[in-house]
């Protein structure tokens, strides 16, 4: 990690720190400490066990889209990918880094990048298409709470499923329209040759069409392994499933047992879109407003809310990262790429 890393990362520590403070400031740290001792671990652990096989779930993901075409691409190197993912994620505006991250480290363990990149693509379409799916479904279930309890949040809420629905219309017309998709580029690239030389304008342009033609041709790939796709989509399902749970079990441990599990987690799929919104890494600030917004109805004692915030910004923000700068430090396996 470079020394601009290591600064964010302590800095975004104290953000949580901070805010974790100023939301202390009308709860007395009595009934803070009272509701700890009466937390179920077992569901906590539950929770706990949901983000970990959130993670597992893509380190089989990106084992098997790998090791389709790969030989000896191990489960330790499968499992640093998404948790590398995690820590640059948490350390970017608006997650930037989380796909270089990625790369970086299966580029360490000998994979030609240009494999690496193609297994990402595919990684990347499937996770976007379930999360936009996932995000309608969960519109027609907990959009009308979001408008009774909180209505300048359903902006958010629709704002954050127009960018995501964007992406997956993008890369649809470079799936099966890339020179429709070369031609608005250029219309959308045109404002930058006001700002820039006309040589990097020429520049930019061409690494537009290259990296479209490349996405395009992976696509085409990607389409003739349906059976790989399946599987892929498949386990994408189970992977967002369990970290959509992560709120329910958190609830269930601080005594709230009555809670409709259906509605919890169309809830926090709402957040998650919510946060992507917010260019601070880890969506800070923003993350904890949107949970304490919409959890309000379902946890009403004050000193549980501030506890359930906490444990669940544990849990899905702070042990990613922590997981993550040890997975990076951890020594790579070597494959054997014929293409290297």
């Amino acid at each position: 990690m470079s020394r601009r890393n290591k600064i964010t990362f302590a800095v975004m520590l104290l953000i949580g720190i901070a805010i974790f403070g100023y939301s202390m400031r009308n709860v007395k740290l009595s009934a803070l400490v009272k509701d700890m001792q009466t937390i179920n671990w077992w569901w906590l652990l539950v929770a706990f066990l949901c983000i970990c096989l959130y993670l597992l779930f893509e380190t089989f993901i990106t084992k098997v889209l790998i090791s389709n075409r790969i030989k000896g691409f191990t489960f330790k190197d499968a499992l640093r990918v998404p948790l590398v993912e995690q820590l640059f994620n948490g350390i970017t505006p608006f997650s930037s880094g989380g796909q270089p991250g990625q790369l970086f480290v299966m580029m360490q363990t000998g994979i030609d990048a240009g494999r690496a990149s193609s297994a990402l693509l595919m990684k990347f379409v499937v996770y976007q298409g379930m999360i936009v799916i996932n995000f309608f479904l969960s519109l027609i279930i907990g959009f009308q709470y979001v408008i009774e309890k909180m209505q300048f949040l359903a902006w958010f809420v629709l704002f954050g499923f127009l960018i995501h629905f964007a992406v997956i219309v993008g890369l649809l017309l470079v799936m099966f329209k890339p020179q429709f998709t070369k031609k608005a580029a250029k219309v959308v690239l045109y404002p930058v040759k006001w700002f820039i030389s006309a040589d990097r304008y020429a520049n930019l342009q061409g690494t537009m069409a290259e990296k479209i033609d490349n996405l395009y041709l992976e696509s085409v790939r990607i389409g003739r392994q349906w059976k790989l796709l399946l599987k892929v989509i498949v386990l994408t399902f189970c992977q967002l499933l369990f970290y959509y749970l992560i709120p329910y079990f958190i609830m269930l441990s601080l005594g709230y047992t009555n809670a409709n599990v259906v509605m919890i987690v169309s809830l926090h799929v709402m957040i998650v879109m919510i946060i992507s919104l917010f260019p601070i890494p880890g969506g800070s600030g923003g993350a904890e407003f949107s949970f304490e917004s919409l959890f309000h109805s379902y946890i009403t004692s004050s000193s549980k809310m501030v506890l359930a915030m906490l444990l669940w910004r544990l849990i899905t923000y702070y042990f990613g990262l922590i997981a993550g700068a040890v997975a990076l430090v951890i020594k790579p396996d070597k494959v054997n790429d014929p293409d290297q």
